[in-house]
């Protein structure tokens, strides 16, 4: 959430930025620092009302011990008048208050200078990319067809449990999930990343800590009865846990890995890039989350593109990096960078990870600040994938197919301790 400060002192900057993000609903600027203008005006007027009824108490107690008991009356008569018109004060102000809210709760976060105008996925700037890229020829099958050929993946069966993108994994197939999921634990853990366990639902303050409320509510599964979501990513859940915290100087950086069950709805999605493993309403995921003092974060940001592509290195996967536009930058935002590993025999590129700077954003929502040389300030957040699991078995499938089976990479052979599939 923007500071209303912020929009105040730096409000061409806002405007620019939002206009990057082709954000139509410019005005509620202007009536975020108009609605703050009369909270301010309400809180004054409160403040001195109040004061006044603890100026007039005081000295009706010294009129009771002068004895001037009329004149205490008629100052009691006005202190009264003074609570009264105090009480609805106190209720303009809390609606105020819940008006600004909601404004502010509208405006996604400014992005970053270096982040280009754009309104969608095309506008996006390609900055690295490991290998030319080219689809496996003639005889080529996608990774649905592999996994029923290898009775890895059975798509039919978790329809039959739960729905069309819940599959269930099989065999080898079931190996490999948990062999991923270890690799890139461990791979994190050794970059000194703590790993935590979270819960795999939030409530919603945490949903709105984090900005995922009131942004994509239609797109997480709601428990009614408990007022729960279940977590689209342990994203959400790990940063939550500095909520409502003051942390000190020497407790920054902090640096936390998660692996978690994610669940989304994906309301809306159709068509043929949905097949397999494209797009799942449950799948799993290895998040990374930072806890940065604000300096340092952007330093962070390119030190974790650089954790990924790593560990995409080590994948033996063609794969390139994105930074995305204004447009194509989710709502809470400053900077993204998305990774695509390429899937040879869709002969597409498909999206395995984004590593966000969310500068203040998500910090200002949680009130998570630390303290330095005796004054608070709001640290910055970070996250990123690393990884999601769907999209890189589809490719590590797809582009190790061989006539004698699939042939894993080395590092994950070790941890599958398999190194074909046949």
């Amino acid at each position: 959430m923007l500071q209303v400060n912020f929009l105040r002192d730096n409000k061409e900057r806002v405007l620019e930025g939002l206009k990057k993000r082709q954000f139509k609903n410019l005005e509620l600027v202007d009536e975020a620092i108009a609605t703050d203008e009369e909270r301010k005006r309400i809180q004054f007027e409160l403040d001195s009302q109040l004061s006044e009824i603890n100026k007039i108490s005081k000295e009706i107690g010294l009129l009771m011990k002068e004895g001037k008991k009329e004149e205490a009356e008629s100052a009691k008569s006005k202190t009264a008048q003074y609570k009264s018109s105090s009480s609805e004060l106190k209720t303009q102000l809390e609606v105020k208050e819940t008006e600004l809210l909601n404004i502010l709760y509208q405006l996604p976060n400014i992005p970053n200078e270096l982040v280009k105008s754009g309104a969608s996925a095309d506008d996006n700037e390609i900055i690295f990319q490991s290998h030319t890229v080219e689809g496996l020829g003639e005889g080529a099958i996608p990774h649905w067809e592999l996994a029923k050929k290898y009775n890895l993946i059975d798509f039919e069966l978790g329809v039959k449990i739960a729905g069309a993108g819940f599959p269930v994994y099989l065999g080898k197939g079931a190996r490999l999930q948990r062999a991923l999921v270890q690799y890139f634990l461990d791979k994190n853990v050794e970059k000194g990343y703590t790993e935590v366990n979270p819960p795999h639902v939030v409530n919603e303050a945490s949903g709105f800590g984090t900005g995922q409320l009131p942004d994509k509510e239609g797109q997480m599964y709601y428990i009614n009865e408990d007022n729960l979501y279940l977590i689209p990513t342990a994203e959400v859940p790990v940063t939550n846990l500095y909520r409502d915290v003051l942390l000190e100087e020497k407790d920054l950086p902090i640096k936390n890995t998660a692996f978690s069950q994610c669940y989304r709805r994906e309301a809306g999605s159709y068509g043929a890039h949905v097949r397999g493993l494209n797009r799942l309403h449950q799948f799993e995921k290895v998040e990374i989350v930072r806890i940065e003092k604000p300096e340092n974060s952007y330093a962070v940001l390119e030190e974790m593109v650089e954790h990924i592509k790593d560990i995409l290195t080590d994948l033996e996967l063609p794969f390139r990096v994105l930074r995305l536009c204004g447009g194509d930058t989710g709502f809470a935002a400053a900077m993204t960078y998305d990774f695509e590993v390429w899937s040879a025999a869709q002969e597409m590129w498909l999206e395995v990870s984004s590593v966000s700077n969310f500068e203040t954003f998500q910090a200002n929502r949680l009130k998570c600040r630390y303290k330095a040389d005796g004054k608070s300030q709001l640290v910055h957040t970070l996250n990123g994938s690393a990884m999601a699991l769907p999209r890189i078995m589809a490719a590590l499938l797809e582009n190790n197919q061989t006539t004698e089976g699939i042939k894993l990479p080395k590092k994950i052979a070790e941890y599958a301790r398999f190194d074909l599939i046949n």
